[in-house]
C-alpha cells in the first residue's frame, strides 16, 4: 500500500515539451500493472508529436487543451476521458491562461518513446 499527497511528489520537466512538468504519483516499482502520472502544462506549454509503445488512459483534471490523435484533433477540458493506443501519434497544446492538467495511467511495461515532430506553435 501506499498513500501520499501530490506536494511530496516531485515534479520534473518533460525534456521534449515545453513548459511542461511531470510527476509520477504511482510508480511502476508501487503498482503491479499500472503506473499513475500527473501532467501540468503551463500557459504556452505542450509536447510534440510522438509515439508510445504502451496506451495511455487520460483524465483531464483543469485547463484546456488541443490534442491531436493521429489524424484527428480534439479540444479538450475538465473531466474528459481520454484514450491513446499504443503506437499512435499525438500531441498536446495548452490553449489557455491557466494550466493544463491531466492524470495519465500506463501499463507497466517497457515503454520506446519516438519523437516525431517539434511542439505545435501556441
Amino acid at each position: 500500500m501506499s498513500l501520499k499527497h501530490t506536494a511530496q511528489v516531485e515534479a520534473r520537466e518533460v525534456v521534449k515539451g515545453v513548459n511542461t512538468r511531470m510527476q509520477v504519483l504511482i510508480s511502476a516499482q508501487e503498482g503491479p500493472h499500472f503506473a499513475m502520472r500527473r501532467f501540468i502544462m503551463e500557459k504556452g506549454g505542450g509536447m510534440p508529436r510522438h509515439t508510445n509503445t504502451v496506451e495511455h488512459e487520460q483524465y483531464v483534471l483543469g485547463g484546456q487543451a488541443r490534442i491531436g490523435i493521429a489524424d484527428e484533433t480534439f479540444e479538450v477540458q475538465k473531466g474528459d476521458i481520454v484514450f491513446i493506443p499504443a503506437g499512435v501519434p499525438h500531441w498536446y497544446q495548452n490553449l489557455g491562461d491557466e494550466p493544463f492538467e491531466f492524470l495519465c495511467m500506463i501499463p507497466n511495461k517497457p515503454d520506446t518513446i519516438v519523437v516525431l515532430d517539434e511542439p505545435p506553435a501556441c
